[in-house]
């Protein structure tokens, strides 16, 4: 019996020494995208202008391929895909029957990994579910946890081998979610955070039992500031300390990098489908054992008029379907409309956000910020693809109960992050950057933050203080109606879910537990999109007047005008045109 037992031993070492990687190194590509946000088409719907998009990443991808060999290329998305175009939506909430076109495009392109990111949780339970069905490209979430069995609610990771040399790509979603949208959206799941144990504990478990040769770690988040701080934003903390870990591919912030060491590299290949992330591992085998390593990462920026033909071709059905659903009249612009407007005061832009949700709640205050400022909208017909530039957020509308101590303390903080104080040291009104043009010497000037973070109220008479610090600039009167406003009352506020949720912390500013904001909600209506389509085809048009109608939305500004016009002025005339 012994003699059998070492027999059977013996020939299994056989098995997997011929089973193993032969002597010799092996180069292998690590390729990703992400936060490509719908950008699937290369040509525009309106204008028939070419775009950045999936084709030209499948262009680059296939060349890659052909030069060194489709079984050394590994490819992977790390999430935020399904949210930010009309294709997007209308595979997510109108032509629900069919396979969802990303699916179809990821495997077209024979992805080994797809990491949901935060937006792609946001579309909600039918949408994701739909597509974890039928989607033949492993989904990777580590950290979303069943709440019901403590499991994972998409797979952890997922191995594979190329020439004998064994792979693991473990996957981790964002783990702010729960913090940033309704519950319902992710029902049945909680998110851990990365750090500080998380994640180098499933590495080293996955280690422990696959015992992979190549260990890549997939994360939708940010690279943040690596001091632990920050819970949405993650890579470099991970970048610092993990082990056991040769690459990461990171998402999230839209800010394309590069991270690189001796033993780690990190890649974050920006957004939108400009860039390809390209990593690039050397193995090196002896003895039928990896004895070393050698590891870089580059981007690769990527040309829009460079697509993949026979791609298109394949998908040129889909294109036309959004094309005829986005293309279709919803009402009339009476007016110009240049979202820029919003960051210098109150605009026909903001006012439309404000009396939509005034309207649709009956809340007697709305907050709300421009989510785009780069867009100058012409006066005429209005279709749907104008509703997708204006908000192309999928948000549902909240009504939250909150005091009118909050409220002012919420636009302290709001504004705070919106304005330098007038004191003789600020060279701008409106916090911005400047930096010279490498390239031609030019001055250029940046809002510093996100605009869609510059929430203004409506439904409220108050000024705004530029010549005082955080804490005094609010000075609130009435309500539109001319009521006098009572810090201690009760007021009903419309706000969008990302927000009412925790987005950028303005609710936690105030003094809202957004932990307990069921508490406070009074009801919760349709995304925001939605309500603007709405109201456009109910009234036919977008009105300035009406829209402005300040019985409605209220009125403010940036005082002391003298002091005010001037700086917005000069910063207005500044400010560097954002073009795409």
């Amino acid at each position: 019996m012994k003699k059998l037992s070492a027999f059977i031993l013996a020939v299994a070492a056989v098995l997997a020494a011929g089973c193993g990687p032969k002597d010799g190194e092996y180069t292998f590509r690590i390729l990703s995208t992400s936060d490509v946000h719908g950008h699937f088409f290369d040509r525009a719907y309106l204008n028939d202008e070419s775009v950045p998009s999936l084709m030209s990443v499948a262009w680059c991808i296939d060349s890659v391929r052909v030069a060194d060999g489709a079984e050394n290329v590994i490819l992977i998305d790390a999430g935020d895909c399904l949210h930010g175009d009309n294709v997007a939506y209308y595979y997510n909430y109108v032509d629900t029957d069919s396979k969802h076109v990303y699916a179809r495009m990821l495997e077209y392109l024979d992805y080994d990994a797809w990491i949901p990111g935060n937006h792609d949780i946001e579309t909600g339970h039918p949408v994701y579910d739909r597509i974890a069905e039928t989607l033949k490209v492993p989904i990777l979430a580590s950290n979303a946890i069943r709440t019901d069995n403590g499991e994972p609610y998409f797979r952890e990771y997922v191995t594979f081998k190329r020439h004998g040399l064994k792979f693991a790509i473990i996957g981790f979603t964002n783990p702010n979610i729960s913090n940033a949208y309704a519950p319902e959206l992710w029902e049945g799941m909680k998110f851990e955070s990365l750090i500080p144990d998380f994640t180098q504990n499933v590495v080293d478990r996955v280690r422990a039992e696959e015992k992979p040769d190549v260990v890549i770690v997939a994360i939708h988040s940010g690279a943040g500031r690596g001091d632990g701080a920050q819970l949405e934003q993650q890579g470099l903390d991970l970048f610092n300390s993990l082990e056991g870990v040769d690459y990461i591919v990171s998402s999230h912030d839209h800010r394309a990098a590069v991270y690189e060491s001796e033993n780690i590299c990190m890649a974050n290949t920006g957004n939108y489908c400009a860039n390809l992330a390209y990593g690039t591992i050397t193995v090196k085998v002896e003895n039928g054992k990896v004895a070393g390593k050698k590891l870089s990462a580059k981007l690769i920026p990527l040309d829009k008029d460079k697509v993949d033909t026979r791609m298109k071709a394949a998908f040129q059905s889909d294109y036309e379907a959004v094309k005829g659903y986005v293309t279709k009249e919803v009402g009339v612009l009476k007016s110009d409309m240049n979202t820029r407007d919003a960051l210098f005061g109150m605009s026909d832009y903001v006012n439309l956000l404000h009396t939509v949700c005034l309207e649709a709640s009956g809340a007697q205050v709305s907050f709300a910020a421009p989510v785009t400022t780069s867009v100058t909208m012409k006066a005429g017909k209005m279709i749907y693809n104008d509703l997708m530039t204006l908000y192309s957020y999928d948000n549902p509308l909240y009504v939250v109960k909150m005091s009118g101590k909050e409220i002012k303390d919420y636009l302290e903080h709001s504004y705070d992050g919106w304005i330098n104080t007038q004191d003789g040291t600020a060279e701008t009104l409106i916090k911005m950057r400047g930096f010279k043009n490498p390239r031609t010497g030019q001055q250029m000037w940046f809002f510093m933050g996100q605009s869609y973070n510059l929430d203004s109220a409506g439904g409220l008479v108050y000024e705004v203080d530029v010549t005082k610090p955080m804490g005094e600039r609010i000075v609130i009167s009435t309500l539109a109606d001319g009521t006098p406003f009572d810090m201690a009352a009760e007021y009903k506020v419309a706000v969008n879910s990302y927000r009412a949720l925790g987005g950028a912390d303005l609710m936690k500013k105030a003094g809202v537990d957004t932990g307990k904001i069921d508490e406070r909600v009074d009801a919760i209506y349709a995304d925001i999109r939605t309500l603007l389509d709405e109201y456009i085809v109910r009234n036919g048009e977008v009105d300035p007047a009406k829209i402005g109608d300040r019985s409605v939305i209220g009125e403010w500004s940036f005082v002391p005008e003298k002091v005010a016009r001037k700086a917005l002025d000069r910063d207005n005339e500044r400010m560097t045109p954002m073009r795409f």
